[in-house]
């Protein structure tokens, strides 16, 4: 851990100790939060705790970034999707359920210079909230690999996905269910958008269609970043512009 992390761990317990003195907490109360961290942990839900804080850690640490708005990343990716051929097309089963829907557009630098070969990992749930890899679906499942044309363009047949919930029958529940909060995400799907010489985007793109945008669990809903397809020829079609922010130049020590 570097100087600057345990200086956020030094705070971060100095903060509970006020928060403790604001709330004049009791010893049954403490063993209750106590127990609660215990079984975040025995019940390996720690990535899931933390992910309902991953939101300010990805406003914070990309608010200054040239480009389009990115959010988080969230516990369902998998490195390994597969590299798919052209026409574009997720992979699915026969007579996948749910609207079928195109998505097209273009991947650009920040200053609108049209990037060739940039490479978009796309995965999502599919029409009943279910992620492959993290649920009975079949292994990559709606996920897959493209690359842009010479003029940054893409397009990519999917399905419409539906809204999920967080796994809520655990601690991290117990807390949702505590606080009167629902465990529910809406429709969206997911991509890291990459090209030489910039940095990655991590964003999803959310269904207009869909529940829960202005109560998302994960606070990642940016209204950049809500979609509005349209139907057109039997499925629902929409196009979206990416602009990557140019790596910046490394500080030289000293």
């Amino acid at each position: 851990m570097n100087n600057r992390g345990e200086q956020v761990i030094g705070e971060l317990f100095r903060r509970i100790n006020t928060l403790i003195a604001d709330y004049d907490l009791t010893y049954d109360e403490y063993q209750v939060a106590q127990q609660w961290l215990i079984d975040v942990g025995q019940a390996g839900e720690w990535p899931l705790a933390l992910a309902l804080f991953e939101h300010a850690v990805e406003q914070q640490a990309h608010k200054d970034r040239a480009g389009s708005q990115g959010t988080i990343l969230g516990p369902f990716y998998l490195p390994d999707s597969p590299v798919l051929d052209l026409p574009y097309e997720l992979p699915h089963r026969p007579g996948e359920k749910g609207d079928k829907l195109l998505m097209t557009g273009r991947v650009l630098s920040a200053d609108g210079t049209p990037l060739d070969g940039a490479v978009l990992d796309v995965w999502q749930a599919d029409a009943d909230g279910l992620y492959s890899g993290f649920s009975d679906l079949p292994a990559g499942l709606l996920r897959g690999k493209l690359t842009t044309d010479t003029q940054g363009r893409f397009a990519l047949r999917t399905i419409v996905p539906g809204a999920f919930t967080i796994p809520h029958e655990g601690p991290v529940g117990r807390l949702l269910a505590a606080c009167g909060w629902h465990p529910w995400r809406p429709g969206h799907i997911h991509m890291i958008v990459s090209a030489d010489e910039h940095e990655p985007l991590i964003t999803q793109l959310y269904m207009d269609s869909s529940d829960y945008l202005d109560d998302d669990v994960a606070s990642a809903v940016k209204n950049s970043l809500i979609v509005h397809p349209h139907r057109h020829g039997g499925q629902l079609a929409f196009d979206y512009e990416f602009r990557l922010a140019p790596l910046r130049a490394a500080v030289p020590a000293g």
